[in-house]
């Protein structure tokens, strides 16, 4: 049987809904799931979505059942209505009645919705996303619920809480001449800085974090929600936007420093698969072994045997990720941590430490949990482990190192994850998440200075769920937010997701970059029923590889006329290596100009290639400065 094109590229036969636009004079909008999309005016994107969402007790997403859905479309007009049914874990129906209008000058989304029983929620309502390229930095202005004004401007770097409290409307300049005012109804509305979780978004939401969730939504009381966008012209003329060209240019600048050697993730969890799996991690060229050990989940003698044979067989060093329970002493449980270490031959190149209770967040409003102060617990960790290289951090995502940020005088390095399918899960947001890692890594500089930086295991898929009991099974392989399992991670789309993270940390200069773990969904090894043949390296491994491969060069800096579609890395050493991906459905056309050479080597990581059988590629002879890239295609040229 042959495989599907959207299996090769997302591992997953489901499709996303077409967009269906909606337009009105200057105004327009992508309708998607009942939800609005890319709102722009005169071409200018100035919201990223307005979306009516209800999330679970622990966060996760109630898909929306549309029904009854009607578009009518005019020439000054769109108006769009229809009814949305949202199902709780424990059967409980949430009913909605929406109507959307975009007329020229302005768009209202009005939502009503009733619950049959009473509704467990963390969040039932809007949620409105301001986009931070471009935006990021600006002056804003906010109405709040009291009438009062204040004059301020989006973060610049990423704010670890709410920038903006109790807001009415939020106006801010889209173009010169041109202001875009949101304003809200119907509940309390705050503002937080989704970059945190790599969302490339400011989100302004309904319902205070300091309020306590979950809550509880009465049977049969009806609430009404709606926001209103709006235009109003300040200046003589508003401008149109440039139509960005449809050739990317790619420009370079070489001796940028070194890319971060690659790690790669053992769990205790998956001993059988890995044994099996050891030698990829010599193929792969990973010169650290990130080891997750967690005494609370049981973990203790075998995990470290295991990790001790994975390094003998590997030659990687060995980086321990150590949760601390903080139940006794400091000193006997990480003494006790550390007799087991010696006991077992493991032999450690450095100790990550982190107390077991920030494993979960603490949002904004929450009671802290207790916790030892961490200069406890890293003087604990220096004592049992005398002279170890010792890094501090969280084992969750930059969010919970902005709130709690450690103190980093007696560390050796600063460690976090990210992940991109926090909040929503699409092919778009997940690629849009880049904007936003720029600043995250932006931010961890402005905070530590050049303290030695890692970051990893960081994969499309939720490792772990700091904002709630547990991550999203998983089984039908569909694109699910905060999911355990993503079909993406298996195909092209996870190869190009890969090197596109690499791209953008590359100006942080990471010590130690960590994608993937070694076996298990998060892993290097195809399964069944995926794109490549159960057994072989899936298509981010070759990735990986050229990455560990290219840690010993020195890191080229290479920009392109549209990083939202493609992006772009390379290395020098003896010759020059360029690495592009398409973060796009659609093919891109590169103009290499200054990288051209006579007579490069060309290898692509392809729909071809991977419908072929996704064995190790081949290289090619290119010539010339145009290089076409198909759908989530990775490619890499070598040239003297």
């Amino acid at each position: 049987m042959t495989a599907s094109r959207a299996f090769l590229l997302f591992g997953t036969e489901e499709t996303e809904p077409d967009p269906r636009r909606l337009e009105a004079g200057r105004l327009s909008a992508e309708l998607v799931d009942g939800n609005l999309r890319t709102i722009s005016f005169s071409g200018k994107e100035v919201l990223r979505a307005i979306s009516f969402l209800v999330r679970d007790r622990d966060w996760g997403t109630c898909e929306a059942a549309i029904t009854d859905l009607t578009v009518e479309e005019e020439e000054a007009a769109a108006i769009v209505q229809y009814n949305a049914r949202f199902q709780a874990p424990d059967g409980a129906i949430l009913c909605c009645r929406s109507t959307i209008e975009v007329f020229p000058e302005a768009l209202i989304f009005d939502a009503r919705f009733t619950p049959d029983r009473d509704f467990e929620t963390a969040r039932a309502g809007f949620a409105i996303l301001h986009p931070i390229v471009g935006v990021a930095g600006q002056t804003v202005t906010v109405e709040h619920e009291n009438g009062s004004i204040e004059r301020s401007a989006f973060p610049d770097l990423i704010e670890p809480w709410q920038p903006f409290r109790d807001i009415a409307a939020i106006a801010h300049e889209i173009m010169p001449g041109v202001e875009a005012e949101c304003r809200m109804a119907g509940d309390v509305f705050e503002m937080e800085d989704q970059r945190n979780w790599t969302d490339g978004s400011y989100k302004t939401y309904v319902r205070p974090l300091a309020l306590p969730w979950p809550y509880v939504l009465k049977a049969g009381e009806t609430i009404h929600q709606a926001i209103r966008l709006s235009f109003r012209q300040t200046g003589a003329v508003i401008p149109k936007v440039a139509q960005t060209p449809s050739r990317i240019e790619v420009s370079l600048r070489r001796d940028q420093g070194k890319l971060p050697e690659i790690g790669i993730g053992l769990r205790p969890d998956e001993v059988s698969d890995e044994l099996l799996d050891a030698g990829l991690i010599r193929e792969l060229g990973a010169r650290h072994l990130i080891c997750h050990y967690d005494p609370l989940a049981g973990h203790g003698a075998a995990a470290l045997r295991h990790f001790r044979q994975m390094a003998d067989t590997s030659g990687s060093a060995v980086a321990l990720e150590c949760f601390v329970p903080c139940r006794r002493r400091l000193d006997d449980e990480l003494g006790e941590i550390a007799r087991m270490v010696r006991d077992n031959g493991l032999k450690l190149a450095s100790l990550a430490v982190s107390p077991s209770v920030d494993r979960q967040s603490t949002p904004p409003g929450s009671v802290w949990p207790q916790c030892p102060p961490l200069e406890d617990v890293y003087a604990a960790a220096q004592g049992a482990f005398p002279g170890m290289s010792l890094g501090g951090g969280m084992f969750s995502y930059f969010t919970e190192l902005n709130r709690k940020r450690v103190p980093a005088e007696r560390l050796s390095y600063v460690t976090h994850c990210t992940n991109p399918i926090v909040h929503a899960a699409d092919n778009l947001s997940v690629m849009q998440t880049f904007e936003a890692l720029r600043d995250v890594t932006r931010s961890v500089r402005a905070i530590y200075g050049d303290k030695p930086y890692r970051i990893g295991p960081s994969t499309i898929a939720m490792r772990q769920n700091p904002y709630g009991s547990h991550t999203k099974d998983n089984p039908s392989g569909k694109r699910i937010a905060m999911a355990n399992r993503d079909p993406r991670h298996n195909a092209l789309f996870g190869a190009a997701w890969t090197l596109a993270y690499a791209a953008t940390v590359a100006d942080a200069e990471l010590e130690v970059l960590t994608l993937s773990t070694l076996a298990g969904p998060f892993g290097l090894v195809a399964g069944t029923g995926e794109p490549v043949k159960e057994g072989l390296p899936r298509p981010l491994f070759h990735v990986l590889r050229w990455l560990a491969e290219l840690s010993a060069g020195r890191r080229i800096a290479v920009d392109t006329s549209a990083p939202d579609r493609v992006v772009g890395l390379g290395a020098a050493s003896g010759g020059t290596t360029l690495m592009f991906a398409n973060l796009t459905f659609e093919p891109q056309e590169l103009m290499l100009a200054e990288a051209r050479a006579d007579a490069c080597r060309l290898t692509v990581l392809d729909e071809a290639w991977l419908r072929e059988g996704g064995k190790a590629p081949e290289a090619r002879v290119h010539r010339g400065e145009r290089l076409v890239l198909s759908a989530y295609a990775v490619a890499r040229i070598d040239s003297p």
